[in-house]
């Protein structure tokens, strides 16, 4: 699954020397944050973008707001709306159903759609590595998947793709998926951290940013092994097949200004968070003072940022998607209609 506009970006002054940790880049990037003519700006295309939570973390919703804030968007034109939804499988339906014309799911629900016909891609894979894992508090008894056998697993909810996860690992651990475990909605943040505390549910599978939001809320978590999935590529935007064709420049220009939002927000999470507060002020907590908002949701931020980089998969380029490591995950079942039709039928 190749980054189809990397050759696009590649060969744009803009972009062509992105490197997460090149100040001199971030100096430029600065320094071209202004030249947006008025013109520019009253010819720009709305475009609206799901995110697959119900709430926009600083995980989710930094890289956004730094392209916005930043005027990377503008510069290509674009006005970006960003519309939190339930989870990576309604996601992947409202775009189907051309409700939306990008979201950002995990890889699991695409593949299913795949499966089912539907002609739909990933053009841009955001997160390189898995932020989905099981996790369960850091004093817990399970060690091993195999110890979740006849344990709750709560979910952020039922469209999450932490349920395909969840049902997967147990499989693949050697439990009956339909048997074994029990998966129960647990919500986000708060919510999941108080089930946990009073023992009624086991483990979680949800993923990075929300386990930061619930360290935040006062309790560890330990998580049980992931090495079955560390190193497959995780959500990406994805359009229809017709819309990447007839939609090309709006996407390889929205991806354009993420990948930049994206390397301010690697470089700078602190200045992205107040970034994010400004743009998006439903995302700043109430009862909070500044600097704890700020610390917080940095954090946050820093749980999910080892996902963005290029490095652990291997790939140079924004946007790219490191195929051997994809193939290996079709091969291991990740993505064959055996394996994941049963899995979440």
């Amino acid at each position: 699954m190749a980054c189809w506009y990397c050759n696009d970006v590649a060969n744009d002054s803009r972009v062509a020397a992105m490197n997460p940790f090149s100040l001199v880049w971030l100096a430029i990037l600065l320094m071209t944050v202004h030249v947006v003519s008025p013109l520019a700006v009253e010819a720009q295309t709305r475009i609206r973008v799901g995110t697959c939570a119900r709430t926009l973390t600083a995980g989710v919703g930094s890289q956004f707001a730094v392209a916005a804030k930043l005027g990377y968007f503008a510069q290509e034109g674009l006005d970006v709306e960003v519309v939190p939804l339930t989870g990576s499988t309604d996601c992947v339906k409202f775009v189907a159903t051309r409700e939306f014309l990008v979201t950002l799911p995990s890889m699991e629900p695409l593949a299913i759609a795949r499966l089912q016909g539907v002609r739909i891609k990933n053009f841009y894979t955001a997160y390189q590595t898995p932020g989905y894992a099981i996790a369960v508090p850091a004093d817990s008894p399970v060690q091993k998947l195999a110890d979740l056998k006849g344990k709750t697993i709560g979910v952020t909810n039922m469209a999450s793709a932490g349920v395909i996860i969840a049902r997967a690992l147990a499989a693949a651990s050697g439990l009956n998926p339909d048997s074994d475990i029990i998966l129960v909605v647990a919500g986000e943040g708060a919510q999941p951290a108080a089930l946990l505390r009073s023992k009624q549910i086991d483990a979680l599978s949800q993923f990075d940013t929300q386990y930061a939001l619930i360290e935040n809320a006062g309790l560890k978590l330990r998580i049980v092994d992931k090495r079955l999935i560390e190193r497959f590529p995780s959500n990406g935007f994805i359009a229809l097949e017709d819309s990447i064709q007839t939609r090309a420049k709006d996407l390889a220009g929205f991806a354009r200004a993420y990948a930049k939002g994206t390397v301010f927000t690697i470089t700078n999470p602190d200045a992205a968070v107040r970034i994010l507060y400004e743009v998006y002020p439903f995302t700043r907590p109430t009862g909070k003072d500044e600097a704890t908002a700020v610390r917080e949701d940095v954090h946050v931020l820093r749980a999910r940022i080892p996902q963005l980089k290029l490095e652990p998969a291997g790939v140079r380029r924004w946007g790219e998607t490191n195929e051997a490591n994809l193939r290996d995950y079709m091969a291991s079942g990740g993505c064959s209609s055996s394996a994941w039709t049963r899995l979440t039928s």
